[in-house]
């Protein structure tokens, strides 16, 4: 979809469709001859308020180039509660495109009328795409070109906007990717592909170098499978002299595919597990957004890639792995691989002289349980790092809620024969799983993001398609952006 920021008269602007939003206790646009008439009737009639969602189609407005007035709901201005803000901005913009890119409408003007661009381009790209790469025939429609009409000023927010937007819709079309398809390797291959793109440093380990490194936590969960794993590493530094001595590192889970192994997964909806490399998608997007974008911070993302199957040389409960960190951990069941592919990343990213660790991961059931789908679960073992995260994402419409993660749980991964067992038991799953990768962050600044009940859509939004959603995109990009030593 093209993206255009046209600065000259609104009321000259070729396009299919002009859009405007309205809010409950607004006028129309004073820009928009004619109007507020129009909204006048509507709001008499009730057929439209100016509620959330609401949209309503004048067709061959008179003054106005464009073939249709629309005007789209957003609220009551006042309403502490449901705030209009970017986020709002960002569904509202998104939903209205889904809903109008089906009445087969091509180019959309919209009338940015103080709102943030950054927020409307972002919301036009992620409604409209669509997870339909592999139909060979759809009804799903398109928009080819989408207009903010607003001052020339706004040039920078309007491009960070499509950068975001585009980021990711990548880290979507990566999670979207079957199996078949998307291997460890060809995750590998797509990443380096984008860093050549962007000029980024790219590194690709392979099974024999993480056996020299001594990753036998990583190489436990990959060694059923035909597959080989593979190790990404992708460095950004920024231009010039670094005055910072901070060093951030995104960490990634990118497990390709996830039967459960020998704990085998039940087969209801095991076809989603294609989406349990979310988290290592979602830091390649946040690399090609901070490629772009340029931090004044170094960057560092690592993702461990690997597929979890039970084949005749698959690890098996009752196994003692040891990983790089050099404890020794006692596997209780083959399903909790997330964490055993991540703690040799975090132990990495440490000996790679990063400073500060952020890490997602679709890792457990349990979080989805306890905040559904609307929170990620954030841990953390260090309040302040904590808080430029929870920033960053309230700023980018990510929602987190902060979870425990008291010294007590550590009782629940006692092994009788190792260090560490993998699982704590059936109660506490995702803090268990949590404290379980605290063990190999020590002292660093560490916060773990589960991201499974965030990272997939089981049914299309008003403003989102069905399936990968890609969280935390954003989140990551704007904590490098706005990162102060």
């Amino acid at each position: 979809m093209e993206i255009k920021l046209v600065a000259g008269p609104f009321d000259q602007v070729q396009a299919d469709a002009l859009v405007a939003i309205v809010m409950e206790d607004s006028a129309a646009p004073a820009e928009v001859s004619g109007a507020a008439s129009w909204l006048l009737d509507l709001r008499t009639s009730g057929e439209f308020t100016g509620k959330p969602g609401e949209i309503a189609i004048l067709h061959q407005p008179k003054g106005l180039a464009a073939k249709r007035l629309v005007l789209v709901g957003g609220g009551k201005t006042g309403d502490k509660q449901h705030k209009f803000d970017a986020a709002a901005l960002r569904r509202t913009v998104g939903g209205a495109v889904r809903t109008l890119k089906q009445k087969g409408i091509k180019t959309l003007a919209f009338l940015l009328n103080g709102f943030s661009g950054e927020a409307a381009v972002e919301g036009a790209m992620l409604g409209n795409y669509e997870p339909d790469q592999y139909k060979t025939s759809t009804d799903n429609k398109s928009l080819d070109v989408f207009c903010v009409i607003g001052p020339a000023s706004l040039k920078d927010d309007v491009d960070r906007g499509r950068i975001l937007g585009d980021a990711q819709n990548f880290t979507r079309d990566l999670v979207n990717e079957p199996g078949n398809k998307l291997t460890p390797t060809e995750l590998a291959r797509r990443a380096k592909e984008m860093a050549d793109e962007l000029r980024l440093d790219c590194e690709i380990m392979d099974q024999d170098r993480m056996r020299q490194l001594g990753m036998g936590s990583l190489l436990g969960v990959s060694q059923g499978s035909a597959e080989p794993p593979a190790f990404i590493v992708i460095r950004y530094k920024p231009t010039g002299a670094v005055t910072s001595k901070d060093h951030l590192a995104l960490i990634g889970k990118g497990v390709t595919f996830d039967t459960g192994g020998i704990s085998i997964k039940p087969s209801d909806s095991m076809e989603k597990m294609k989406y349990d490399m979310a988290g290592g998608a979602a830091v390649i997007g946040a690399m090609k957004a901070i490629g772009q974008l340029k931090p004044n911070i170094p960057v560092t993302a690592f993702i461990p890639a690997v597929e979890n199957m039970p084949g005749g040389k698959a690890y098996r409960p009752g196994d003692i792995l040891k990983s790089l960190d050099g404890k020794t951990i006692e596997v209780l069941n083959t399903d909790a691989e997330g964490r055993l592919i991540l703690n040799d990343a975090i132990t990495y990213a440490r000996r790679m002289g990063c400073t500060h660790l952020v890490d997602a991961a679709t890792l457990t059931g349990a979080i989805v349980v306890a905040l559904g789908h609307v929170h990620i679960g954030a841990f953390t073992n260090n309040d302040a790092m904590l808080g430029r995260v929870m920033t960053a994402a309230k700023a980018e419409g990510e929602k987190m809620w902060h979870m425990p993660l008291d010294d007590d749980y550590k009782e629940l991964l006692k092994s009788t024969f190792a260090d560490l067992a993998n699982i704590g038991g059936r109660y506490g799953g995702a803090i268990s799983a949590a404290y379980f990768l605290k063990e190999f962050a020590g002292d660093t600044p560490w916060v773990h993001l589960d991201i499974a009940g965030t990272a997939w859509l089981d049914d299309a939004k008003p403003f989102m398609a069905k399936g990968p959603s890609g969280v935390g995109v954003r989140t990551f990009t704007k904590l490098a952006l706005d990162w102060k030593s």
